[in-house]
């Protein structure tokens, strides 16, 4: 379980770096070039990965066929995120991203779709996904709210009355 906790926190930070430095290769060429660019580069790193873990192996799909085109999906997600951290910035990016996946990933659990074995709706798992989502709407507003915080105390004296 440890290694899967690792394995995981090492993929959000690839994640993480990748998008940031997709959205750098945007400010150059458009949403498709860079998409298409990472998904080539992409590509090849992992045939090369498989080739040299797997062998031959690496050809031996057992999965039902329509799941073969999930890297389609990958179009979506690298021009989606790419745009999205351009527009909002990484970490207004990442922490949406972050919350559409565990809102997702909680659904499709509860619903058994594509596959995944049906997984009982709990109010502590809603409960999970409100408490994250308000952490990173607090995250988010933070310094906006600090920042208005911080105008209005400028504009009232320390006797209370409003200067300006």
């Amino acid at each position: 379980m440890a290694i899967g906790i690792l394995l995981a926190l090492l993929g959000g930070a690839f994640v993480c770096l990748q998008n940031t430095f997709n959205a750098n290769v945007k400010k150059h060429v458009s949403v498709w070039s860079t998409t298409a660019l990472v998904l080539l580069l992409g590509f090849l790193a992992s045939l090369a990965a498989g080739l040299a873990f797997e062998g031959s192996r690496l050809f031996e799909f057992e999965a039902q066929p329509w799941f073969w085109f999930s890297g389609i999906l990958g179009v979506g997600v690298v021009a989606c995120v790419t745009q999205g951290v351009q527009i909002l910035g990484p970490s207004r990016a990442i922490s949406l991203i972050m919350v559409s996946q565990i809102f997702f990933g909680l659904m499709w659990d509860t619903l058994g779709w594509f596959g995944l074995e049906k997984v009982a709706f709990t109010w502590q798992s809603l409960l999970g996904v409100l408490l994250i989502s308000g952490g990173v709407l607090l995250f988010q507003l933070g310094p906006r709210l600090e920042q208005h915080h911080a105008s209005k105390r400028k504009s009232v004296g320390v006797d209370g009355s409003v200067k300006g």
